[in-house]
């Protein structure tokens, strides 16, 4: 079933989120610090706690979002990571104020701004949003773009705020031109300050880098998380690229089917994934199905514990691809043996697929290049424990 559509043009939305706001009471905003590294001045918004409380969202019988809680610290940059259409942009639209939640609380600083008869509005709640393709006004110059969230300032005062932001981007010198004159990574710088530029005490940002080239996507990547620490907002970012929510969040709440799933740390997360969907997002692994029979689970590289899952259970061993090593046919004779069957480049390693007595499918490694096998040669292998995980066998996973 497909959304409703807002029926807020662009403009009005824009309007709503960050402009013609009251001028925030002095108590509001930090005093400014007096440099950062880079010699530019640091924003002044102080950061707010974030946190939905058993947050439903449904759009006539479809149900986007099931009983959603997560708590994000102020000053904390949280990503929240799934594939499309799993909810992640229904709760950016709910923290922002487009969305209104079918049950449950949105609580910015601990108070209720979204729940059963409260609801502040966009305008009201000191919240950036960066959206997907930058959404920035073409008619308008980048100076203008820029102002557009500073109606409460006097005109003067707003041209030498929005100026600073587009230095702390280093975009000053092109305040005079049009979007279309810029390039899509400073398309982006631009997007980013006119979000930060109301000092908001939340950004948003709902695939911020989904639109730029892989080379660029990086570079923007670390900017705007230096960015983010100078200017001390919390940030909840939208993302559906595992590498990317390592590098950006301090937390990752991974999101499935409306429900989030599993939250923590990228280390977390890797080393300790709740189940096999999230341990595919966060390495490449080989996946072997295996039955519990006598306490523990045989394979042809060893015997492993059977995590107290009964004998007869179906589990999925999951063994990372880092986990696998391979040495020479001579290494050790009493190793694993197999012959490579596949090879693929991939720069610094080439990923080498080897097949083995006992196991369906080859077995996947990742290796360094200048040590490669060949197609044909046999190797020996011995798998790192500390890369196994196991997983009952589900229809979903």
């Amino acid at each position: 079933m497909q959304r409703p559509q807002l029926t807020r043009t662009l403009g009005e939305t824009f309007d709503r989120l960050v402009g013609k706001r009251p001028k925030p009471a002095a108590t509001d905003q930090a005093t400014p610090s007096a440099s950062t590294p880079s010699g530019r001045r640091a924003a002044a918004a102080f950061a707010a706690s974030l946190s939905f409380r058993n947050i439903e969202m449904k759009y006539g019988d479809f149900t986007a979002l099931h009983d959603v809680s997560l708590d994000i610290a102020a000053g904390e940059v949280v990503c929240l990571l799934g594939p499309s259409g799993c909810g992640k942009t229904s709760l950016l639209r709910l923290a922002s104020g487009i969305e209104r939640p079918s049950a449950g609380e949105v609580l910015l600083n601990n108070r209720v701004v979204a729940g059963a008869g409260i609801f502040i509005p966009p305008e009201k709640r000191n919240v950036g949003l960066m959206f997907q393709d930058f959404a920035l006004f073409p008619h308008l110059t980048i100076l203008e773009n820029v102002c557009f969230g500073l109606h409460f300032m006097p005109k003067e005062t707003a041209r030498q705020e929005a100026m600073m932001a587009l230095a702390r981007v280093g975009l000053d010198n092109y305040a005079n031109e049009h979007p279309h004159t810029l390039s899509g990574g400073q398309q982006q710088r631009v997007a980013l300050a006119r979000a930060l530029v109301p000092r908001p005490s939340i950004i948003l940002m709902d695939e911020p880098f989904s639109g730029l080239d892989v080379q660029l996507r990086e570079t923007i990547r670390s900017e705007t998380l230096a960015l983010l620490r100078e200017t001390r907002s919390t940030c909840l970012l939208v993302t559906h690229d595992p590498d990317e929510a390592m590098q950006l969040g301090d937390r990752i709440a991974v999101m499935r089917a409306g429900r989030i799933i599993q939250a923590g740390t990228a280390q977390a997360l890797y080393h300790d994934p709740s189940d096999l969907f999230v341990a595919r997002l966060f390495s490449q692994i080989n996946e072997i199905p295996v039955t519990v029979t006598g306490g523990s689970i045989s394979t042809p590289f060893g015997r492993y514990p059977a995590n107290d899952h009964p004998d007869g259970t179906r589990l999925v061993m999951c063994v990372r691809q880092r986990a696998v090593w391979v040495y020479a046919a001579d290494h050790d004779a009493s190793m694993l043996a197999g012959r490579v069957v596949a090879t693929r480049f991939l720069g610094d390693l080439v990923l080498v697929a080897i097949a083995i007595n006992g196991l369906d499918q080859p077995i996947t490694s990742l290796v360094r290049g200048d040590r490669a096998p060949a197609i044909g040669d046999d190797v020996r292998i011995k798998v790192d424990p500390a890369g196994v995980v196991m997983f009952p066998q589900s229809a979903d996973a």
